[in-house]
């Protein structure tokens, strides 16, 4: 697909890599609906887009919410007329172990609340369901060709204090296999389903980490380096243009535990 005239609803598009992804779809001429939490962000964003000659609208919404998801879907219809591409990029995290355990006593001393695990959960695995099903209707429904993205984690391998975070980004990056065959077995042709895997990226949080504890967290990145969020923008963009992609996670994380020995 050409991305110019592409109508991509993005959640969590005010900041990182959302935002990144917007900024870019617009400058290479898609129209850009973005929807997230904070009415600010949003504005920020659409200003900047719009200020640099690109279309953009923004909605205030929770993707945990139907009625949300239905409100930024059909404004993106109202506003620009289709909807073709839809990444559900919209996630937190809520670390922590399941147990931890006192050093001197070696009792549990606290769990992980079921409130942190469904807070995850609802947001990464209900709320990307509800952004791929709300867009897919209104796509299907009215023939509109296009691409269904979510945004998954290298972390879908495991990692230890993020059992609800890396549960989620496991299970969304089954989805493109699992989708893309209730479409074919439908004959629903014209949409495919991707998942993209960053690694650690360049977010305000980890570049203000303590450099030290950074050097660690890099130590099996073959790049050594944090990815940018426009590196991932620029994966997620090809995906779209290439049609030939589906049905299928691509990790975009510089190479992280490929690095085989490391120098001592």
């Amino acid at each position: 697909m050409e991305i110019k005239g592409l109508v991509a609803v993005i959640t969590g598009g005010a900041s990182g890599i959302g935002e990144s992804l917007a900024k870019d779809m617009a400058k290479a001429g898609a129209k850009v609906v973005i929807g997230d939490l904070g009415q600010d962000s949003i504005d920020r964003v659409v200003k900047e887009i719009k200020d640099a000659g690109g279309a953009a609208v923004g909605v205030v919404a929770n993707v945990t919410k139907e009625e949300d998801m239905a409100k930024l879907m059909d404004t993106a219809v109202t506003s620009f007329g289709a909807i073709n591409v839809v990444v559900a990029n919209a996630g937190v995290i809520k670390d922590g172990l399941m147990i931890n355990t006192d050093k001197e006593t070696g009792k549990v001393k606290r769990v992980m609340s079921v409130d942190d695990f469904k807070f995850v959960v609802d947001v990464n695995l209900t709320g990307a369901f509800l952004t791929f099903r709300e867009g897919a209707r209104r796509m299907v429904d009215n023939g509109w060709k296009g691409v269904l993205i979510v945004v998954s984690s290298i972390n879908k391998t495991g990692q230890v204090g993020q059992l609800n975070y890396s549960s989620t980004k496991v299970a969304v990056s089954l989805w493109p296999k699992i989708l893309s065959g209730e479409f074919h077995m439908k004959g629903i042709k014209d949409i495919r389903v991707v998942s993209i895997s960053p690694g650690y990226v360049a977010t305000p949080i980890l570049k203000g980490m303590n450099q030290d504890a950074l050097k660690a967290l890099l130590k099996d990145v073959h790049i050594q380096r944090l990815v940018e969020p426009e590196e991932i923008s620029s994966a997620i963009m090809y995906v779209v243009q290439n049609d030939a992609i589906d049905a299928t996670d691509i990790d975009v994380a510089g190479g992280i535990g490929y690095s085989g020995s490391r120098a001592k």
